[in-house]
């Protein structure tokens, strides 16, 4: 069977934000559901728990063999989601966290937490130049229009659980970002058994979705045949 690509996006983004590889995926025959994270306006609440929870229910809902694909923060929900699902044949961590059992993404950081998590974590002066800096400029435009809130608590939660370290994994190193340093992108990456390079910045799947899908479209078929 086909597996099914179930998409984590990153902090202040919504599930839009992967319509673009989602029509690449679907033109190549993959189906695909992208989540909507709980602490990610334009109502956000909770923490790491509830945006896992909304991760594990889409993978438990496809009901077959599921490719998780996670996206800069996402990677630290999915990572707790993932594990202990039969059904989950392989990870993606597209320019993401890794997080190791009682990580965050602050202390992967080396910052401490802060005394609020209550608020809301500022997305930064100039998006484009962070997250969309080779994105053509209409895509670019529309997507800083759908950027809502952050809650700052999942970002100090910490991670109960790991899926890479029974799942098998795959890392996407962005080499051109400016939002996730390329050092803590390796750092990171040597959690995973494989580890793919594209030119770009932060968000491959808006700058160039196309080969973002033929990269996963292997993945893809090499998860489906050791299923």
């Amino acid at each position: 069977m086909n597996p099914t690509f179930v998409l984590v996006p990153g902090a202040w983004h919504l599930p839009s934000t992967f319509d673009l590889l989602r029509g690449e995926l679907d033109a190549k025959g993959h189906p695909s559901i992208a989540v909507k994270l709980p602490t990610t306006g334009p109502e956000p609440r909770g923490g790491l728990r509830e945006d896992a929870a909304a991760v594990r229910g889409a993978i438990e809902a496809v009901g077959g063999p599921v490719v998780v694909v996670a996206h800069s923060y996402g990677g630290i929900p999915a990572t707790e989601a993932a594990a202990g699902l039969p059904g989950v044949r392989h990870v993606v961590y597209l320019a993401a966290y890794v997080p190791d059992v009682n990580e965050s993404m602050f202390t992967i950081h080396g910052i401490p937490d802060p005394d609020d998590t209550d608020g809301l974590f500022p997305i930064g002066d100039d998006p484009r130049a962070q997250l969309y800096a080779d994105v053509p400029d209409d895509v670019a435009a529309l997507a800083i229009g759908r950027l809502v809130g952050q809650r700052v608590q999942p970002w100090a939660d910490r991670v109960t659980r790991a899926a890479w370290h029974t799942v098998p994994s795959t890392y996407i190193l962005t080499e051109r970002d400016a939002s996730l340093p390329v050092e803590l992108q390796e750092r990171m990456a040597t959690h995973t058994k494989d580890v793919r390079r594209l030119p770009t910045g932060h968000s491959p799947h808006l700058a160039r979705p196309d080969e973002l899908a033929a990269i996963l479209d292997e993945i893809s078929a090499r998860a489906g045949s050791a299923a």
